[in-house]
C-alpha cells in the first residue's frame, strides 16, 4: 500500500475516532486536537531499526495511526548466487543471513543437501552439531535480549553478557578458526572432530556462563522500569501470529509450543530432554522471558550432548562430497582426484526435490532445493523467519507510541541479513 493512500485512510480513522470520542463526553470538542499528521522514518539508520530497513510511520502527536515497512536496502539476491554456485559453496552465503546464529543456518544447509544425497551423518557428528547449534541460539538470544535491555535505557546487562559471547566466538575459533561468519561444518559432517582445548573451553563456559545468566535475569526479569517499558507491549494474540507465519521465540511467546526440534526432530534431537517455554501475551516481556528460559533449556541440551558424545567418526562415508583429509590428498591418487573434483564443482547431485527446516535462533530457517541433477541447484528459496514475521510489525505497533514501537521491534528480533533475498 502507498503511503499516501495510508495517510487518506489514517485522516478518515482519526476523524471518526474524535467524533466517536466528542459524542461520547470523553472530551470538550473535536477543535481542541491537531488536524495534523506527520510522516516520521523510522530507520534505516541502524541505531533505531537495528538493521537496513525502514518505517514509514504516520503519527497523531506520539501515538502512531499506521505503518509502513520497506525492505530491501541490501540487494545481495542471495537465492540467485546460489543457483550459480555449487553445493558446497552455497555455505558461506548462509552465513550472511541471521548473522548472530550463523552455525545453525550452515548445519541446516548441510542438513538439506545430504536430504537430497541420501547421506547418513553418524551419531558422534550429529551431537556436535548440536552442540554448535544450542551455542549459536544462545548467542542470538543474548544479543537480542540484552539490546531490547540498551533500548529501554539499561545498558550494565549488555556489556555482562557480550562478555560471554566473546567467550563462545572463542569456542568457534577452536571448532571451526572463525567466529561470526562461521562457515561451520560440511555436507557429510563436520570438517574437525572437537580438539581438547575446543572441549576445555566449552566445559569452562558452561560452569562460568549460569551465574552470569541469573545475574542478568535479576537486573531485568522484576525491574520496575523495565517492566513498565516491555509489559503489554508490542502484543499479538496467538490466532494473529499464526496467521501471519510466525514461528520460532515470537510464536512460543503467543502461547503456541511450536517448535522444529520437538515436532521434526533432526540431528538426533530426540536424544536429548528439553523444555519449550511458552509466554501467555505475545507481547514483549513474554518474547524477552521466552528467550531466556530458551537459553537455559539451550544450556541443558549442551551439557547432555557433551557428557554423552559418542564416539566414532565426525564425517560420514561419502568421499563424493566431503573432502578427503589434506595429508591423503598428498599420499594417495584416489584421494587428489576426489579432492579435485568437489573443489571444482565437478560433481553432480541426484535429481530431486527436497525441503529441509531447522529451528533458526528467530524460528523455522528452511531451505527448499530442487536439483535437475547439475552442478548447482537448479532453484532454491530460502525460508528466512524474520522476513515473514517481519509484515505483523505494522499492525502490533499502531496506537502505541514511538518509544514502545522502538522496543517491540527489538524485542521481535529483526535480522536485516533475513529480509532480502
Amino acid at each position: 500500500m502507498a503511503v499516501n493512500d495510508t495517510l487518506e485512510g489514517t485522516h478518515k480513522i482519526i476523524q471518526e475516532a474524535r467524533e466517536q470520542q466528542q459524542n461520547s463526553g470523553l472530551v470538550p470538542t473535536l477543535n481542541d486536537f491537531s488536524q495534523e499528521l506527520t510522516t516520521l522514518n523510522l530507520g534505516p539508520t541502524h541505531p533505531a531499526t537495528h538493521g537496513i530497513f525502514q518505517n514509514i510511520l504516520q503519527m497523531d502527536g506520539e501515538r502512531i495511526i499506521s505503518g509502513v515497512p520497506t525492505i530491501g536496502y541490501i540487494h545481495r539476491a542471495f537465492e540467485k548466487i546460489a543457483e550459480r554456485r555449487p553445493f558446497y559453496q552455497i555455505t558461506p552465503l548462509t552465513d550472511r543471513m541471521n548473522y548472530c546464529s550463523s552455525p545453525i543456518n550452515n548445519m541446516g544447509w548441510h542438513m538439506t543437501v545430504e536430504k537430497l544425497l541420501g547421506v547418513t551423518v553418524p551419531k558422534r557428528a550429529q551431537y556436535m552439531r548440536v552442540i554448535a547449534m544450542e551455542l549459536a541460539r544462545i548467542t542470538d538470544h543474548l544479543i537480542c535480549n540484552s539490546i531490547l535491555g540498551v533500548d529501554t535505557g539499561a545498558f550494565t546487562g549488555f556489556l555482562y553478557v557480550f562478555q560471554e559471547r566473546e567467550k563462545v566466538y572463542e569456542i568457534y575459533e577452536e571448532i571451526c578458526g572463525a567466529r561470526l561468519t562461521t562457515n561451520m561444518g560440511r555436507v557429510g559432517g563436520m570438517e574437525r572432530d572437537f580438539s581438547d582445548v575446543a572441549i576445555q573451553k566449552l566445559r569452562d563456559w558452561l560452569k562460568t556462563f549460569p551465574a552470569v545468566m541469573k545475574e542478568f535475569e535479576s537486573m531485568f526479569n522484576r525491574n520496575r522500569i523495565f517492566m513498565d517499558r516491555v509489559v503489554n507491549v508490542g502484543p499479538i494474540t496467538a490466532e494473529k501470529a499464526l496467521n501471519y507465519g510466525f514461528t520460532g521465540p515470537n510464536l512460543r511467546a503467543a502461547g503456541v509450543d511450536y517448535d522444529v526440534r520437538a515436532m521434526n526432530p533432526y540431528s538426533s534431537y530426540e536424544d536429548f530432554d528439553f523444555e519449550i517455554p511458552v509466554g501467555t501475551k505475545g507481547d514483549t516481556y513474554d518474547r524477552f522471558m521466552v528467550r531466556n528460559e530458551e537459553i537455559w533449556q539451550s544450556l541443558r541440551i549442551i551439557n547432555q550432548a557433551l557428557e554423552n558424545l559418542p564416539e566414532g567418526p565426525f564425517h560420514a562415508d561419502a568421499p563424493h562430497y566431503y573432502l578427503p583429509p589434506k595429508q591423503a590428498v598428498y599420499k594417495n591418487m584416489e584421494a587428489l582426484i576426489y579432492h579435485f573434483k568437489i573443489i571444482m564443482g565437478e560433481i553432480e547431485a541426484p535429481v530431486g526435490e527436497v525441503y529441509h527446516s531447522v529451528e533458526g535462533g528467530n524460528g523455522e530457517l528452511g531451505f527448499y532445493l530442487i536439483s535437475d541433477g547439475g552442478r548447482t541447484p537448479y532453484r532454491l528459496h530460502f525460508r528466512r523467519p524474520c522476513f515473514i514475521y517481519y509484515q505483523a510489525y505494522p499492525e502490533m505497533v499502531v496506537g502505541s507510541s514511538l518509544s514502545d514501537a522502538i522496543v517491540t521491534l527489538s524485542s521481535m528480533n529483526v535480522i536485516a541479513g533475513e529480509l532480502d533475498a
